[in-house]
């Protein structure tokens, strides 16, 4: 048997879900600005030839993968 819903119910369901669109949105939009901003960093501290590769991780990274 279907059941009836009221106004306020449907009115409810729709802005708990808008709600929920608005926090996506502005979450990914601050995700979205922090990797900018990190993006920045490292193309600032390449081109000043400040930028390290950290050869021990990235080894053991490649190995990781080659392993799996």
């Amino acid at each position: 048997m279907i059941s009836q819903t009221t106004n306020s119910t449907v009115r409810m369901a729709y802005q708990s879900k808008t709600n929920e669109s608005k926090e996506t949105k502005q979450s990914t939009q601050s995700t979205t600005q922090n990797e900018r901003s990190r993006v920045d960093q490292l193309k600032e501290s390449i081109n000043s030839k400040e930028y390290k590769v950290n050869i021990q991780a990235t080894a053991q990274k490649m190995a990781e993968n080659l392993l799996s």
